[in-house]
């Protein structure tokens, strides 16, 4: 297992996220969360003022929107634009590397509500067994 130090001082190693020390674990993690991955899928959607994008990912908490977005912005996959007006208005869209990724999700996303049917028929299914 590489350490985060052997890391840092040899770039040609590959990075590994099944690797407790490996960088890509965080960022996978801020991206797969529930939050993080309903926020890149609204923003794909286009540039978002905080209550506008709040409001479209609904049940987000302004806390737990605020620290995603950071995570994100931190990431490299989401951009903040503040500008200096009265009163400030702040702007997030998705990087280009941003927009790589959420086009991913868009798939997944896309595919899950497709099948939506054949989960909620698993569910029905497990949930039967586990009651009789």
């Amino acid at each position: 297992m590489t350490t985060t130090q052997e890391r840092a001082e040899d770039p040609n190693l590959p990075y590994d996220v099944f690797s407790k020390a490996c960088p890509s674990r965080g960022t996978l993690e801020h991206i797969t969360g529930r939050w993080g991955a309903l926020t890149l899928g609204a923003l794909y959607e286009g540039s978002f003022r905080f209550n506008e994008l709040r409001r479209r990912v609904d049940g987000v908490s302004e806390k737990m929107l605020s620290q995603t977005l950071h995570a994100l912005e931190r990431d490299g996959l989401v951009h903040r634009e503040a500008q200096p007006t009265n009163p400030p208005r702040v702007d997030y869209e998705l990087t280009p590397l941003g927009r790589e990724v959420a086009q991913r999700l868009i798939g997944l996303i896309q595919f899950l509500e497709g099948r939506m049917d054949d989960v909620l028929d698993a569910r029905r299914r497990y949930d039967e067994k586990r009651d009789a």
